[in-house]
């Protein structure tokens, strides 16, 4: 390998995550000077929630909420999955890239296997994103403000949406999803709130970033009865490659093998297209439905 290699994975790496904190608030900026607005594609039981005040960050947040199909004529609990990088989830409106599809697949999940929850989608922070969804200070790419931004999901918006709505506010029934940073994120968050998270769903994470995470699973890594499903594409870089194997090697010591999962797609790219087609299977598993081997999409 050439020495510059690595250095030279990283930089492509951090361009990646900087320019999904920041092509929101450009693709925003040139629909307006263009007059050209993009169709909403939310589903009607998608709402946005009135702008929350970040107490530590001192910023305020958008917050998108999808309930369940039979949620306004019942009176039924649900449980909850919080989400990272809300405006790709439900809308290519709000989308930079292509809309996850949740409430779609959310939808047609309910129908077909009776899968019901609640998402709270939360907004990234454009040019703070690298700092919210990162937990540990990185030297040269990141000042870690993850603690701050789990800070705000735990101890303000969780009690919200549990006052508000009627979710199932215990942790077997809370669970945490994102990609790239925000399956880091999602990590970070299993492991220092293992009262608050009992299953998570961890996609692209970019454990490069955050190089004690290893050592914080390490130590805490199965404490707390727990499920976790950790997703890789083939083609996202040998050093994101590496930090998939790592922890997928730490997992198999530390976590009885039925409660957790591993996917390792070929040929697939750090990209919110892949992640919309893994969002199904993923979600699935970790709320412990039956799923067929056709629907993975992984060895």
């Amino acid at each position: 390998m050439h020495p510059n290699s690595a250095s030279g994975n990283r930089l492509l790496l951090l361009a990646g995550l900087y320019l999904l904190s920041v092509l929101v608030t450009m693709s925003a900026v040139a629909a307006d000077a263009d007059k050209v607005p993009v169709p909403g594609t939310a589903t009607a039981n998608v709402r946005v929630l009135p702008a929350m005040q970040m107490e530590r960050l001192a910023r305020e947040r958008t917050v998108r909420l999808y309930l369940p199909p039979g949620y306004e004529g019942g009176d039924r609990r649900y449980p909850v999955l919080y989400m990272h990088d809300g405006q790709n989830l439900f809308d290519d409106a709000t989308a930079y890239a292509g809309e996850w599809g949740v409430d779609e697949t959310l939808n047609r999940l309910a129908a077909e296997r009776g899968l019901d929850l609640i998402v709270v989608g939360i907004d990234h922070g454009g040019e703070h994103r690298i700092h919210e969804l990162t937990p540990f200070d990185h030297p040269k790419y990141a000042a870690a403000e993850g603690e701050a931004y789990l800070e705000f999901v735990v101890h303000q918006l969780k009690p919200y949406i549990d006052g508000h709505f009627r979710t199932l506010a215990g942790r077997e029934h809370t669970a945490i999803m994102g990609s790239s940073l925000g399956g880091l994120i999602s990590h970070y968050a299993m492991l220092r709130y293992p009262q608050v998270f009992s299953r998570a769903a961890i996609f692209s994470p970019a454990y490069w970033i955050a190089p004690p995470i290893h050592r914080m699973a390490e130590n805490r890594q199965g404490e707390f009865p727990a499920r976790m499903y950790l997703l890789m594409g083939g083609a996202e870089g040998e050093e994101m490659l590496e930090g998939y194997r790592a922890m997928k090697a730490l997992l198999s010591r530390k976590m009885p093998a039925t409660s957790w999962h591993a996917s390792l797609v070929d040929g697939a790219a750090h990209n919110e297209g892949f992640w919309r087609t893994q969002f199904a299977p993923a979600v699935t598993w970790l709320f412990d439905q039956p799923a067929r081997q056709d629907e993975t999409g992984a060895e």
